[in-house]
């Protein structure tokens, strides 16, 4: 497992080197390409995100410079020492898509969503690609701390994609449930919730006990 591993490493590490928005502008083209767009088409989605993508990391940039000397202050006069800041989702979106590994957890993910459809255990497609960093980002929390807590790679990883599988699928399976209710509030027949639901999904059983108790 440690030589696939590093096998993996070498051959993303070029993509890597070349940045998030690069990164990004590659998958939604070949993506938008397998989905018979044509290519100028393609490509012209492909910039689009990695121009949002740059624009994003260059506000925050600008926000962080703009605020620290404030904050700093704000931490002198009071004494509150802020050891947490909240980024918000786009630069969490951007730090994760900047690892390999969000990749590896696509193509898992698309492989879990085709094995649910051919076994008739969902009637969703999760066609929303970028936002597969939400569960990316709990693969990715999950295998840095067990790298760093003597785990190895291997067993990590396992760890890391049995959550990764694990959310997805209450999401796909979260999505189904939804999907009544999501057509009856925006008349959308084709479409399917999927971004986050899953956290509806997991707290669904606390709201319904309650309701029965209220």
């Amino acid at each position: 497992m440690d030589v696939i591993i590093e096998l993996a490493n070498k051959l993303f590490k070029p993509i890597l080197d070349m940045g998030g928005p690069i990164i990004m502008l590659i998958i939604l083209t070949v993506l938008a390409l397998l989905f018979g767009v044509k290519f100028s088409k393609a490509l012209e989605g492909g910039i689009k995100l990695a121009i949002a993508l740059t624009g994003i990391g260059a506000i925050i940039g600008m926000l962080n410079g703009a605020f620290s000397a404030s904050l700093a202050k704000f931490v002198e006069n009071t004494g509150i020492q802020l050891n947490i800041t909240d980024v918000g989702w786009a630069p969490l979106a951007t730090i994760t898509w900047g690892s390999a590994w969000t990749l590896y957890f696509l193509l898992i993910m698309l492989i879990v969503n085709i094995v649910m459809l051919a076994m008739k255990k969902t009637d969703t497609l999760d066609v929303d690609i970028f936002d597969i960093w939400h569960l990316s980002i709990t693969g990715l929390l999950i295998k840095w701390y067990a790298d760093n807590n003597g785990v190895s790679q291997g067993v990590s990883l396992f760890i890391a994609t049995a959550a990764v599988v694990l959310v997805g699928v209450l999401k796909i399976i979260n999505s189904d449930l939804m999907k009544p209710t999501f057509d009856d509030l925006l008349n959308a027949p084709s479409s399917s919730p999927m971004t986050s639901t899953h956290m509806n999904y997991m707290m669904n059983p606390v709201i319904m006990v309650l309701d029965k108790i209220f």
